[in-house]
């Protein structure tokens, strides 16, 4: 399983997003969320919002009915990992309370802008590594 526990790496999603999709690249086909759920140890309703986000943003395809599941519609090495945080990414978990001073206001403003410039780093370095490099040996 891989862990980014010990050290976070952007939402808690990103860590399952990548372990789920390296068993789907794994796997050649297609695989079940309830499957995808076992194998990376996580609850099943969590990760089917996870691969909702990945079906949304294309990088993978969902098939429904009996037999479904989910499968990538692109080859490990044309998935970044820029790829995977910008589709698991959501702004609806990090907005904060609005301050009611002025101080709380100027500090969010300022704080908003450091981590704008977090991210875009985080989004260029990721950008420069695929899926299938973190499946090599």
């Amino acid at each position: 399983m891989i862990s980014n526990r010990g050290t976070q790496i952007g939402p808690p999603r990103f860590g399952v997003a990548v372990h789920a999709l390296i068993l789907l690249a794994q796997c050649e086909g297609m695989l079940s969320s309830a499957a995808i759920a076992g194998c990376v140890q996580s609850h099943a309703t969590f990760l089917r919002r996870v691969l909702a986000q990945l079906t949304h943003t294309g990088i993978v395809e969902a098939r429904e009915g009996r037999g479904g599941g989910y499968y990538l519609k692109r080859r490990p090495d044309q998935i970044t990992l820029a790829d995977i945080f910008m589709a698991v990414k959501s702004d609806c978990c990090e907005q904060g309370v609005e301050p009611d001073c002025a101080t709380g206001l100027q500090i969010d403003t300022k704080l908003e802008a450091i981590m704008g410039e977090v991210q875009k780093q985080t989004v260029e370095l990721l950008k420069q590594h695929t899926l299938a490099d973190l499946m090599q040996g």
